[in-house]
């Protein structure tokens, strides 16, 4: 693994009907725990549907050695040891070097959705996003002539669509195509 490259890992935890309200209690003080680690990028929770206690948690750091410095502390250690008896199959994790933690499974599989499949949904978020943003950012390019340029108005029509398909819809698309992902 690139010590100088994004890392991501994917934690899931089967959690036990009778304590889903102490795991998410759990759940908010573990986030904040490692959101204050060194390197620490995001971190985003898919929550189970209506008919179960899969919780998938992606955490990103900026690189290798502060995840695994994260991952191996005494303060993560500890707060396992304090959830596994909420769960019925323990600390399951992987790390990932690559960039697709969109398209992980929410289930414990281990494989990746089949590419089209990617290419599709990427395609149904992606397409919208950028006839809709134009026609939003139109009245600020009239008003501020020098943004409509080529240049200045296609640096900020692509920051308007990419920030928030990474980081909201892209994680809550997959988490509703879940199924139809992982066929």
């Amino acid at each position: 693994m690139n010590n100088s490259s994004v890392v991501t890992l994917v934690i899931q935890h089967k959690v036990r009907a009778d304590a889903l309200a102490h795991y998410e209690t759990w759940l908010r003080h573990t986030v904040g725990v490692a959101r204050r680690q060194p390197g620490h990028l995001d971190v985003n929770v898919i929550r189970p549907d209506a008919n179960g206690g899969q919780f998938t948690t992606v955490v990103r750091f900026a690189d290798a050695g502060q995840l695994r410095a994260w991952v191996d502390s005494p303060e993560r250690q500890r707060l396992v040891a304090e959830v596994l008896p909420l769960l019925e199959e323990g600390d399951q994790t992987r790390i990932h070097d690559d960039p697709e933690f969109w398209f992980t499974p929410s289930s414990t599989a281990a494989t990746q959705p089949a590419r089209w499949k990617q290419a599709v949904l990427t395609y149904l978020v992606i397409c919208p996003m950028t006839l809709l943003v134009p026609l939003l950012l139109a009245p600020l390019f009239a008003k501020v002539p020098p943004l409509g340029g080529p240049l200045a108005s296609n640096l900020l029509v692509n920051l308007c669509v990419i920030l928030p398909v990474v980081f909201f819809i892209m994680p809550w698309v997959t988490r509703r195509c879940a199924g139809w992902l992982r066929r």
